[in-house]
């Protein structure tokens, strides 16, 4: 569930940047980049409070792109090739793209990474800041975060669409035409992954060798539900990570994360060497190549991430200053209520009745609350019954994406928070965000409703070598927490062994 400012800067800042990065690769024209004024005409939508996407504009996209299509994007990025996509291929932007495409392929790992620190950097000046700032100091660093952030949220979809996802197919089309290994085992030990630099840290301060505010002060705008702007971050409150460090205080040295590490790049390397092997020697100069490039670019997206994500931060941190102030000069009635204005109304005009306007909002916020969506519908969704929905199945169906083969107890997380979350559990989730690789590592498994090859668990679970199915849908309506269920990232394949005492 998202509140009214959440959606209202991450509808145009979503729309608007993936629509540029299309353009900054020749697929989309001028006018395709822009983001329509009419909110009918956009890709990005809300549904009873949940930001949803319409794949016809992206498929569209991909079908004009050579060496890949709109079907292998949707299935990389969203896990799922819709039943009634019918590809449309076109030459027709080839010309374009094939000048654009190289310079913005060289281009942008040199421009993210430059962001990357320098975003760091003035998260870290401007949230120490926040503090002491009155209320017109605290919307222009909103209103300053907010261009950030859209900025940043651009250059992330320009490394997905233009840099990561095109390697991926070469890397995805190499393996099966040498018949070696599989592309989960070589998409994943390349390490600089900001998620598991996370795990490593808290593996440090688990060992004392860093204090836990340190962690604090390099990961601090990690936290449960992260997306969303009214949540409160590891930097407001750093009571999970206590109880994350105490856990990984018993674990074996065995499990250190970057023995992990080593282990992962050593059996990606031995890969390389045996599709290197497997090729004629007049076509491994070019593999060698693109195996190098792909090592130096995957991990891009991690970082791209983390620097949106920072300015975000900013964005909450800002915004729960100018809520501090209104509520304590009686405009509103408590500090995060602020979260249910738009941006204009935060940074512009208040409205009239802000009051009575947030309390609708409220209310609204309330009963979307109380409705479950499907992962994915045609025309208008139709809320799912909870008590309709079938459980008797002994398995569900999904897309491996980080191998292994693992038995253990399912434990169902709803909600972003990690209390219940015990080691050594399956946890099976609708969705997840980069906080989560920090409980994934004291897990077994994970498995996911949505997601594709190149989603953020995906990614994620295989620098953690954690196996992962994305993509099952159903799997937290399927599952109950207790369960015991075999999990193989590979196939796919997630088996319920036996049900939970207190299972319908």
């Amino acid at each position: 569930m998202l509140t009214t400012l959440t959606w209202d800067l991450w509808e145009v800042a979503a729309e608007g940047a993936t629509r540029a990065a299309f353009h900054a690769l020749g697929a989309a024209t001028r006018g395709e980049a822009r983001v329509p004024l009419d909110r009918e005409e956009r890709f990005s939508r809300a549904f009873y409070g949940r930001g949803a996407v319409q794949l016809d504009f992206l498929c569209s996209m991909g079908d004009r792109i050579p060496g890949t299509s709109g079907a292998a994007i949707a299935e990389q990025v969203f896990g799922r090739v819709p039943e009634t996509l019918v590809g449309l291929r076109t030459r027709r932007r080839y010309p374009i793209i094939a000048a654009r495409m190289p310079y913005t392929f060289f281009r942008i790992p040199s421009v993210l990474r430059s962001t990357a620190a320098d975003t760091h950097q003035w998260w870290r000046c401007q949230i120490a800041s926040v503090p002491d700032l009155d209320h017109t100091a605290a919307v222009r660093l909103f209103s300053e975060a907010t261009a950030r952030f859209r900025r940043n949220v651009a250059l992330q979809a320009t490394t997905l669409f233009c840099v990561v996802q095109p390697i991926y197919n070469v890397l995805e089309k190499l393996t099966a035409g040498v018949g070696v290994g599989d592309m989960t085992s070589l998409a994943s030990g390349y390490g600089s992954v900001p998620e598991t630099a996370v795990v490593a840290d808290l593996w440090r301060a688990s060992r004392g060798e860093m204090d836990i505010s340190e962690v604090v002060d390099r990961n601090g705008f990690h936290g449960p539900h992260e997306g969303e702007l009214s949540s409160r971050v590891w930097r407001e409150d750093a009571t999970a990570l206590h109880r994350l460090v105490a856990e990984y205080a018993v674990m074996d040295e065995e499990r250190n994360p970057l023995a992990r590490e080593a282990a992962l790049r050593d059996r990606r390397l031995e890969l390389e060497r045996d599709i290197l092997a497997a090729l004629p020697p007049v076509r491994r100069p070019l593999a060698r190549r693109v195996l190098h490039t792909a090592s130096t670019v995957i991990p891009l997206r991690g970082m791209a991430k983390e620097s949106f994500l920072q300015a975000s931060d900013t964005i909450r941190a800002a915004t729960r200053r100018v809520g501090d102030l209104l509520a304590s000069d009686g405009t509103i009635a408590t500090s995060d209520d602020v979260f249910f204005l738009t941006e204009s109304e935060i940074a512009d005009r208040r409205p009239d009745d802000i009051r009575g306007l947030i309390e609708r909002r409220r209310e609204r916020y309330a009963y979307y609350r109380s409705i479950e969506l499907p992962t994915h519908w045609q025309g208008d969704p139709v809320p799912i019954v909870a008590a309709a929905e079938s459980r008797a199945a002994d398995s569900v169906n999904g897309v491996g994406v980080s191998p292994g083969v693992v038995e253990g107890f399912a434990r169902v997380v709803t909600d972003p928070d990690f209390d219940y979350v015990e080691p050594g559990e399956i946890l099976v989730a609708a969705a997840t965000d980069p906080s989560w690789s920090s409980i994934m590592f004291i897990s077994a498994a994970l498995v996911v409703d949505i997601g594709g090859a190149l989603s953020h668990a995906a990614i994620v679970a295989r620098e953690l070598a954690v196996p992962c199915v994305v993509n099952t849908i159903t799997g937290t309506r399927s599952i109950r927490t207790g369960d015991r269920c075999r999990v193989d990232g590979t196939t796919g394949i997630v088996t319920v062994l036996e049900r939970a005492a207190s299972s319908s």
